[in-house]
């Protein structure tokens, strides 16, 4: 059985507070994206032990320490589940702010519960989730969503790209979480990102922000500068996603871009 976990933006990130267990309370959107990873398990019969077989771009980890691996342990922790064959093809980039590997684990627990017809709803699927990382959760449902706390906290909102142009822009350059946060200040939002996506996408710039931004631009001037080309490319409003490193740019046309950020990831849709 074979599934394909996509990829995610945020739409406006606040870092609202520091919590008293050393995480952030934070406030976002998630909006899935289409680019996509392969994520395939089979069941061998006779197979004594888990096998994991990792393809496309390397993530350099591990097969105990990835995703993918943690969340089959989590489940079968659960239910009763035999060793099995994974198969991941990586085409989603690391390091990218776009919940690859938070991806490929939601949708390892919904391919064994399908798989097995274990019967976990959603809710309980999401619960696991937030085990492996505060965006899986996201992927359970993998529609827009406004989420709170560390990002567990979702509540679905009405927003769409429809007869627009997106694309991202990944430099090869990785951020660490620990980096983005390391000069936050966190505060309250003068209004909350669940109002700001109501207005209209082409006033999105003078209201959405990323606050991580802050952080990484001084660190990693090409992030900014690829924000800037978007702009100056006609994007009715660009960001980076998440804690970088790539950025995503909204267009009103189509326009062939890809040309413009030679040496960098570039994905589009439409």
């Amino acid at each position: 059985m074979i599934c394909f976990p996509n990829a995610k933006i945020n739409l406006g990130l606040n870092i609202v507070s520091k919590r008293d267990d050393g995480y952030h309370n934070l406030e976002t959107v998630f909006y899935p994206i289409m680019i996509k990873d392969a994520l395939e398990i089979i069941e061998t019969p006779n197979l004594e032990k888990d096998i994991f077989v990792e393809s496309g771009i390397k993530t350099g980890t591990t097969a105990e320490n990835n995703l993918v691996m943690k969340a089959l342990h989590l489940i079968r922790s659960h239910y009763s589940i035999p060793p099995v064959e994974v198969h991941l093809l990586k085409q989603i980039p690391f390091g990218a702010g776009i919940g690859g590997g938070s991806s490929d684990a939601a949708f390892m627990l919904k391919l064994i519960n399908s798989k097995y017809s274990l019967g976990a709803s959603s809710n309980e699927l999401a619960g696991m989730a937030s085990q492996l990382g505060a965006d899986c959760p996201f992927f359970i449902y993998n529609k827009p969503m406004f989420a709170t706390g560390i990002g567990e906290k979702l509540e679905e909102v009405e927003v769409s790209f429809e007869n627009y142009y997106l694309i991202l822009v990944k430099p090869e350059i990785f951020v660490s979480t620990k980096d983005a946060f390391a000069s936050i200040e966190p505060k309250q939002p003068d209004m909350s990102l669940k109002e700001i996506i109501k207005h209209p996408i082409e006033n999105w710039k003078n209201l959405m922000v990323n606050d991580f931004e802050k952080s990484i631009f001084p660190k990693y001037p090409m992030i900014e500068h690829i924000k800037q080309k978007l702009y100056a490319l006609g994007a009715v409003y660009a960001s980076m996603s998440g804690s970088g490193s790539s950025v995503y740019g909204i267009f009103n046309k189509k326009t062939d871009l890809k040309h413009h950020f030679d040496g960098c990831f570039v994905w589009e849709q439409e």
